[in-house]
């Protein structure tokens, strides 16, 4: 559920160690007159930055917070029409990542507005900034805006945020385009500033998340809304940055762009070539197939640690992934059937046991209606781990659709044992 808008949350203003530096620059911009200006001047140092040349001058313009609003309401709507946002909420709901309780509709809206500070949008090659900014804030937004702005000069940004049903994949995709923006302001802003000598971005998430619980809307959110607006700034921003030291010269774009959480959260297996396995539910079901997509190691991470309450056994729990798919069924869209491949059998056990511990806890004192089964698997050499979680008497427990798993290019063949092999149920 990514944007296909590109926007600066009001976390950048402490994306980096110097973003105390920034604000005692920040000048205090007052109208579309001097937004144009600070654009105009900001230009250079953007490009600079990036490396790039801008081929036109982006509008910049104003909006009051209802416009802002009204904007994300449209916008959100468009990425997710309504069949599809019941689904992904099914999902959610279903993995515990959301309350069964909660609008996701109306969350995302009330935190998107919650916590733009200003947003650029390719349909109109335009900055928008909110009439409520702080002035201390403008310049920093602007500057982050510039570099989205200048992307999409050299970049189709719908393509990469529309890709349908491939909810990891695009999220690597945003975080290059919001990890190199947040790196670029600093740059810009502090021009001093030597980035290898900022800490690990992504480690910074802790003190930034403890900073955003004074936003009423962000402090009530579930983690994976939280950690999930966080990401793309943090995360994207440390990936970024080991890119530019390792291809000097070179763009994180086109055939170069990561294609998972994991290349961002592992660099090394970006560098390597560590593409995930390619699965397709391949049985007809007799149920309703209401949506499918797949969660990626970084939404594994946050299911883990929601449940297992400590995020570094949750990294480690979920390092190994090689790629995973869900699907949710039924008319009442109860039903719960994923798939997660791991890169060995020693990832894929210790997934397993992982994966056990966290869903007790998640059905811990449920109702006997429903069943819940974890099994370990082999399909076409390759370690699974498949969930099943449905009604006690859903009729599609003696034939839980089934998958096919394509190899990445690159990857070894492996054989072909039966389906069943190293089952264990709970």
């Amino acid at each position: 559920m990514k944007r296909r808008w590109l926007a600066a949350g009001a976390l950048l203003g402490s994306v980096g160690a110097g973003s105390t530096g920034c604000e005692k620059r920040a000048q205090e911009v007052r109208g579309e007159a001097e937004l144009r200006q600070s654009v105009q001047q900001m230009m250079p140092a953007v490009e600079r930055a990036t490396h790039l040349r801008f081929k036109q001058r982006p509008v910049v313009l104003r909006r009051t917070r209802a416009q802002v609003r009204d904007y994300v309401i449209h916008k959100f709507d468009d990425d997710l029409p309504p069949a599809e946002l019941a689904g992904a909420q099914a999902a959610y709901r279903l993995f515990g990542l959301i309350p069964d309780s909660l609008d996701l509709r109306r969350s995302m809206v009330d935190l998107l507005t919650e916590q733009v500070a200003g947003y650029f949008d390719p349909d109109s090659n335009a900055l928008y900034i909110p009439t409520d900014i702080d002035p201390s804030q403008a310049r920093v937004v602007i500057s982050h805006e510039l570099v989205h702005a200048l992307q999409h000069q050299y970049l189709n940004l719908d393509s990469l945020v529309e890709l349908k049903r491939q909810n990891d994949r695009r999220t690597a995709a945003q975080s290059i385009l919001e990890g190199q923006a947040s790196l670029a302001q600093i740059l810009v802003l502090m021009p001093e500033q030597r980035i290898e000598s900022l800490p690990n971005f992504w480690d910074l998430r802790t003190a930034l998340g403890a900073q955003q619980q004074g936003m009423k809307v962000f402090g009530s959110a579930p983690l994976w809304l939280r950690e999930s607006i966080i990401f793309p700034y943090l995360g994207g921003a440390e990936f970024v940055r080991w890119f530019e030291r390792e291809y000097p010269g070179k763009q994180p774009y086109g055939a170069l762009m990561p294609i998972s959480t994991e290349q961002i959260l592992h660099p090394a297996r970006y560098a390597a070539g560590d593409r995930p396995d390619r699965l397709a539910f391949v049985s007809p079901s007799p149920d309703t197939v209401r949506y499918e997509d797949g969660l990626g190691e970084f939404e594994i991470r946050l299911l883990l640690e929601q449940y297992l309450g400590d995020d570094s056994t949750a990294a480690l729990v979920a390092t190994g992934w090689n790629g995973d798919r869900y699907r949710v069924l039924g008319r009442g869209a109860d039903v719960l059937v994923w798939y997660t491949l791991w890169d060995d059998a020693a990832s894929g056990a210790r997934f397993f046991r992982g994966l056990e511990r966290a869903w007790a806890k998640r059905r811990s004192g449920g109702a006997a209606v429903r069943r819940s089964e974890i099994k370990q698997l082999v399909l076409s050499g390759v370690p699974v781990v498949r969930l099943v979680d449905a009604p006690a008497r859903w009729s599609g427990w003696r034939h839980v659709p089934a998958i096919r798993v394509g190899r990445a290019a690159g990857k070894p063949a492996g054989k072909s044992p039966p389906l069943g092999i190293h089952q264990r149920a709970k």
